[in-house]
């Protein structure tokens, strides 16, 4: 307290010090200065000297104040103190040696269940290990990379929700725009006009300003009036009506509120007086009710009254019939709901015309054609040979996807089948299962001996990199088997794949050039074929290779051609003559994912009495395809692709490009921007096609840059992104490339550059997108003279009567 009286002083002392200093300068100053300002200085300083010397004796008695606190507070601790130690001393002398040891452990046992509690706080959970969580990771990729495969509702309740959001996206940013576009308006209006306008308006703007703040002052006092009005209305009430303002009752802190300890169901008392222990009801017959009474309690009562008194009356015949009428409709009922169950919880052979009806919706499959078996609920439940089923649990299907349900049935009764399904929908499979089946059913000494005469299928493809995808879908079915499988594909050696089918094989995957080529040569015959499939077909006749279908097709002997009759739809004799080993009838099955007219008309002419079969809705885009169009010139397209690649991508992405020219400048550019990048067209040898989808399916390269050979069924995994530089010919082509992207469940975007030379294609491809639940049609395609209307149309004016010819 000393040390702290004598800081004060020292500062008090050097604050005087400083006070006088600036005196003898203001003193100074004032010897310079005129009389009057003198007085004027005199006056303030002797104002400035009195606050000083109040503000001086205030502080004085504020610090004796705090001294005086302090020292009391220390007497009192001092006392305390005083006390404890007393105390503890009383307490030591009166505690025996037993109590001290007990005391002493108990000390003890208190600081190690302390220093437990601080070594349980200490231990920290142990992190993962790295293979752990590399094991995580990769559970969890798989488990991502699974196929599922949604419902109709489940996807049309995406569809809705993306939509949802969708619009209400576009609508904030329209907003957003509107403002902005408002705001630029009204920022050049202002610069624009005139600056005495500009003084006016701004003069004009303060005014209504300044009324608009005495509009609010007045609004103000107009409401206190209104609330003193009232509140004087209120008072002459009170004073001449004699109503009286309720108190309410202070309650003061100490005052304890009275709670009940018991309740009125615990009184256990018995009224022994009748009149009080049996109530008596009253029942007024719906005249009203007693008053003070719950209302809900009487109407219960009064029906449980009514209820007892009809039961009384009733006899028991009729009670028995009413029992039996309850039993009948709860068995009805019961019935009902066993009967409404899904299909899913049914057994097979419960199954109703309903149920397939639902299961078809399920699963977006279309049928048309006579007579076609239901589709298969899962491989366990259909009728295959166990060494088939035992091959498919081998190459990992555990469930049939929706094309390979129903056209496997179809393919089991020896029909004809046009496959309508998107691609990377599991095509191959669908007619590899039923080819499979019949050839297993042969006995292996008949399949030996008929080698020189054929294979027993045909599988034909229109580019050699599908045709390779699927000699490789049949090996992993066929070797397990026994069976043999040979690709006639252009670009090998013709007398390495003549040596092959010499050899003998079952299955021949084909190009139809090579396949001419090989039949001409003498190098195959098809004297024992019964099998032909045509992969893509639509594909194939764009390419034209419609006259080397048909030349092949007559190579197959004409003998086992199916009646084209009704029999031909008759699953019975279908299904003896499928059993009937080397004489079965000839079987054609085309699969596509669209159904152009060249496409119907070659299935017309080869196929008897096809089974028809559309999986979702055929020609249409992939549904989880996000497409993005861009307008722009076609020296922008570069520019363009750059900054979309600069945006970061996760490889594989395929870029397509109409020309092969054009497809090797691009990838040389690529490279030497840095990008890892390969070429795939009709131009390349064999070997060097081969590489280039090896290494982007590998991982090696991250970017294909393409021409439509990769745009047909070429099955690459988990490719993001199919830039179009060049848009297609036409829009069949555009879904098959945008079809690399979104396969097997994921979704993905495809991205499409367009210039005024693609305006023929542009109805199409804005109707295209238009369809798509996820993608949204700019409004410069939307808005383009050329996507409003299919060229070739005539249009009519409604104003005039004025035919357009476009």
């Amino acid at each position: 307290m000393a040390a702290d009286s004598t800081d004060k002083k020292d500062a008090d002392s050097s604050g005087t010090k400083d006070r006088e200093r600036k005196r003898s300068r203001s003193r100074e100053r004032d010897r310079k200065v005129s009389p009057s300002r003198k007085r004027h200085r005199s006056r303030e300083r002797n104002r400035s000297k009195s606050a000083e010397r109040d503000r001086r004796t205030k502080d004085k008695d504020r610090d004796k104040d705090r001294d005086r606190d302090k020292d009391r507070d220390r007497s009192r601790k001092d006392r305390d103190g005083h006390r404890r130690d007393k105390d503890r001393s009383k307490r030591s002398r009166s505690l025996s040696p037993k109590s001290k040891d007990s005391k002493v452990k108990r000390e003890r046992d208190i600081k190690t269940e302390e220093e437990e509690d601080e070594k349980k706080k200490k231990e920290k959970v142990q992190p993962l290990s790295l293979e752990e969580l590399l094991a995580k990771k990769k559970a969890e990729e798989e488990a991502e990379a699974k196929p599922k495969f949604l419902s109709k509702a489940e996807r049309e309740a995406e569809a809705l929700k993306r939509r949802v959001q969708q619009t209400e996206e576009r609508k904030r940013l329209l907003e957003e725009e509107r403002k902005k576009r408002r705001m630029f308006q009204d920022i050049g209006r202002k610069m624009l006009e005139d600056p005495q306008e500009r003084e006016r308006r701004e003069r004009r703007e303060r005014m209504e300003r300044e009324n608009n703040g005495n509009e609010e002052d007045d609004g103000r006092q107009k409401l206190r009036e209104e609330k003193d009005k009232s509140k004087e209305l209120q008072a002459i009430k009170e004073r001449y009506l004699g109503g009286l303002k309720k108190r309410r009752r202070t309650r003061h802190l100490n005052d304890r509120k009275f709670v009940f300890e018991w309740d009125a169901s615990e009184d256990t008392s018995v009224d022994y007086n009748p009149i009080y222990k049996e109530k008596h009801q009253v029942q007024l017959y719906g005249r009203g009710f007693i008053a003070g009474i719950d209302l809900k309690q009487q109407k219960r009562e009064q029906s449980r009254f009514y209820g007892d008194l009809m039961e009384k009356r009733r006899t028991l015949e009729e009670k028995e019939q009413e029992e039996t009428r309850l039993k009948k409709m709860r068995k009805k009922e019961a019935k009902q709901r066993w009967d409404d169950r899904h299909w899913s919880q049914k057994k097979l052979d419960e199954m109703t015309d309903r149920d397939w009806r639902i299961f078809r919706e399920d699963y977006s499959i279309t049928t048309k054609g006579g007579k076609i078996p239901n589709p298969i609920r899962n491989w366990k439940e259909y009728p295959l040979p166990a060494h088939i089923l035992e091959v498919i649990d081998k190459c990992g299907y555990k469930d049939p996807t929706p094309i390979q349900r129903q056209a496997i049935p179809i393919g089991l009764q020896n029909r004809d089948i046009i496959g309508v399904a998107e691609t990377g929908s599991g095509k191959t499979a669908a007619f590899l299962i039923p080819l499979l089946v019949w050839i297993t059913t042969l006995p292996k000494i008949d399949r030996i001996e008929d080698s020189d005469q054929g294979p027993y299928a045909v599988i034909l493809a229109p580019t050699r990199e599908l045709a390779q995808q699927i000699e490789e879908e049949t090996i992993k079915f066929g070797k397990p088997l026994g069976i043999r499988t040979v690709a006639v594909i252009g670009g090998i050696s013709r007398e390495d794949q003549g040596f092959r089918l010499r050899m003998g094989c079952e299955i021949v995957i084909a190009t139809p050039g090579r396949l001419i080529d090989v039949l001409e040569n003498r190098y195959l015959v098809l004297g024992r074929c019964t099998y032909v499939v045509l992969d893509e077909a639509d594909r194939m006749i764009d390419m034209g290779f419609e006259p080397d279908v048909q030349k092949i097709l007559e190579y197959i002997p004409v003998t086992n051609q199916k009646p084209d009759t009704d029999e031909a739809e008759d699953p019975e004799k279908m299904m003896m003559n499928f059993e009937s080993g080397k004489h079965k009838y000839r079987q054609t099955v085309m699969f596509t994912a669209t159904m152009p007219p060249a496409v119907e008309r070659l299935a017309r002419s080869y196929l008897r009495r096809p089974a028809v079969v559309y999986i979702g809705s055929a020609g249409k885009p992939h549904e989880r395809v996000e497409q993005k169009v861009l307008l722009m010139s076609e020296g922008e397209k570069r520019k363009k692709l750059l900054e979309v690649l600069a945006h970061g991508f996760e490889p594989p992405i395929i870029i397509f490009v109409n020309q092969k020219k054009g497809c090797d400048v691009l990838a040389k550019s690529l490279e030497k921007m840095g990008y890892n990048a390969c070429t795939l067209h009709g131009g390349k040898g064999q070997e060097q096609r081969e590489f280039a989808l090896s290494n982007l399916k590998a991982g090696a390269k991250d970017i294909l840059v393409a021409t439509d050979v990769a745009g047909r069924g070429i099955d690459i995994q988990d490719v993001s992104m199919v830039i179009n530089y060049d848009m297609a010919k036409n829009i069949e082509d555009y879904i098959h490339r945008i079809g690399r992207t979104g396969r097997a469940g994921k979704s993905g975007v495809a991205m499409t550059f367009l210039t005024k030379e693609d305006s023929a294609v542009f109805y199409d491809l804005k109707q295209a997108i238009l369809e798509s639940p996820v993608s949204t049609c700019p409004p410069e395609l939307a808005n383009h003279p050329d996507a409003q209307h299919k060229p070739g149309t005539i249009l009519t004016k409604k104003r005039r009567e004025e035919t357009i010819f476009a």
